[in-house]
């Protein structure tokens, strides 16, 4: 018989592989820090994305929803109107500022000062405290033709003034200036665009002025006295101011210095019978 085949003897495991020599010094490189948190916040921002989308969706397949009527009853006031005994009285004109402005302006007009006198005749020898307005803006602007075309195109419905003389030089004048009421704040923007250049001292008063009792943006101002050779030194103050349609213009004059209570008090005394 045969002898049996000899039995193959079992391989021996591989011998792993030496590792290689490293030195122990070495550092070992770490994962970025701030992957993950991009990571989670890409993530994150995919998931809004994707629920606003199907929110949007869901939203646009809706119906419309009806809005509720503007008029409904049950909701005005006073439910019921006043009894005739018990209505309000009509404003008394004297209350009514619309009813003042819109009579005769010239009698608006502030009283002239105790001891002082009335100032020479105007150009046109009118002398009745309407001022014309192209003698308006010939006397106080340094360009009249577009003075008389802005305030013209802004409705300048008219212009009533008084003038006076105190002692030696003083002269004194007051000027209402009023606008028709339309599309345009003709007195504010007037009065705005007078206040724009006072702190200048190219025409202006070179200062910021002081505020007139009674009125919320109302100013008056005191001039830097000019000075030139083989005449009298100039002093002047101003002051402006706007009320509803109207807008106040003050301006004195003299050769000695005007105090501030001077063109304050007169102010005053303006806007408390506007």
């Amino acid at each position: 018989m045969p002898a049996p085949p000899a039995q193959a003897e079992p391989l021996a495991p591989a011998a792993p592989a030496p590792a290689p020599d490293v030195p122990a010094d070495v550092p070992v490189r770490r994962r970025p820090r701030g992957r993950t948190k991009l990571i989670i916040a890409a993530a994150a921002l995919l998931g809004i994305s994707a629920g606003v989308a199907v929110g949007y969706g869901i939203q646009a397949e809706r119906e419309p929803t009806p809005l509720a009527a503007l008029s409904q009853p049950g909701i005005g006031y006073p439910a019921k109107p006043a009894a005739a005994d018990r209505a309000p009285a009509p404003l008394p004109a004297a209350q009514d500022r619309r009813v003042r402005t819109d009579g005769d302006l010239r009698k608006l007009l502030v009283d002239r000062p105790k001891g002082a006198k009335k100032a020479f005749t105007d150009g046109l020898g009118l002398d009745d405290g309407w001022e014309p307005i192209d003698e308006y803006v010939q006397d106080y602007y340094d360009d009249p033709h577009y003075m008389f075309e802005t305030l013209a195109a802004a409705d300048l419905r008219r212009v009533a003034s008084a003038s006076w003389t105190q002692g030696k030089y003083r002269e004194t004048t007051v000027e209402l200036i009023q606008f028709r009421s339309g599309d345009t704040l003709g007195a504010a923007d007037h009065f705005s665009e007078q206040m724009m250049y006072m702190p200048s001292d190219m025409g202006g008063a070179d200062n910021v002025g002081d505020p007139i009792k009674g009125s919320r943006e109302g100013r008056y101002f005191l001039y830097p006295v000019e000075r030139e050779a083989g005449y009298l030194p100039s002093y002047r103050a101003r002051a402006l101011a706007v009320r509803g349609d109207i807008a106040l213009d003050i301006n004195i004059f003299d050769t000695v210095p005007i105090g501030k209570k001077d063109i304050r008090t007169l102010a005053e005394r303006q806007l408390e019978r506007l």
